[in-house]
């Protein structure tokens, strides 16, 4: 796959990500409900982030290349939102989007393992 189609995804859902940190509050009212649905949200969203970026780079600088864009990704987005009116950000915020990369990449790394056992198995 050519370099641009590789990379599109990965920017686009960072491009996205930007623009929905850059809303003043997103807060629904809930209270507890909506921040475990907005952290829940985020987990997810930077557990994508991850798959994307991992099938974006090269072979030898995954996973853990991807891993630390992402982190890093969310860092800065945590950074961007403390300029932005009704938000803030934190770093407990960056650990749970660090949460949603470790949870993606037990379960790519338990699909790889288990791709490998069959083929294994097969042999």
């Amino acid at each position: 796959m050519a370099l641009i189609g590789r990379l599109a995804p990965p920017l686009a859902l960072m491009g996205l990500i930007f623009f929905l940190s850059a809303q003043e509050d997103l807060s629904s009212g809930l209270g507890t409900a909506d921040l475990i649905l907005r952290k829940l949200a985020h987990m997810t969203e930077y557990g994508l982030l991850f798959l994307l970026w991992l099938r974006a780079l090269g072979r030898p600088w995954r996973p853990g290349a991807a891993a630390l864009v992402t982190v890093l990704y969310a860092a800065s987005d945590e950074w961007h939102q403390s300029f932005v009116t009704g938000r803030h950000g934190t770093p407990v915020d960056v650990l749970i989007d660090a949460t949603g990369v470790l949870l993606a990449w037990l379960a790519w790394r338990g699909g790889l393992l288990a791709a490998v056992r069959r083929r294994v198995r097969r042999a």
